[in-house]
């Protein structure tokens, strides 16, 4: 079943772009459509139910193929603050260096975001 997309694509890319050159910033509106718009991408583009990335209190979503849990709190939890997600998911700051910095925090086994970041999240008309 893929993932159904809330955010149109290009006003979620408007709100990123406004977001990493300043101009969204400090806006909390801004803000959180770009935090739920790299959520969605991340969860349509790698499809499954095995890790959790949290972002609050913007959202949180499911992805990455793997087992699935049904109850309680996930086996495979990610959690970070908004810039930081924002900064991971677009690539100018690396999963290694946000764990080490602890500003992402990551519980399980398979809580790991390395092999699919940065995410692409620009529309063709971006």
């Amino acid at each position: 079943m893929s993932v159904r997309r809330k955010i149109a694509p290009a006003a979620g890319s408007d709100a990123v772009d406004a977001v990493l050159t300043g101009a969204g910033a400090d806006d909390r509106d801004t803000m959180a459509l770009a935090v739920r718009y790299l959520l969605e991408v991340l969860a349509s583009d790698f499809e499954g139910h095995t890790v959790e990335v949290r972002v609050p209190p913007w959202g949180a979503v499911q992805a990455i193929e793997g087992p699935r849990h049904t109850r309680g709190t996930p086996p495979n939890v990610i959690e970070m603050d908004a810039a930081t997600w924002i900064a991971l998911a677009t690539g100018s700051l690396s999963w290694p260096d946000a764990v080490s910095a602890a500003r992402a925090s990551a519980s399980g086994q398979r809580a790991d975001l390395r092999e699919v970041l940065p995410l692409a999240w620009r529309t063709m008309d971006s």
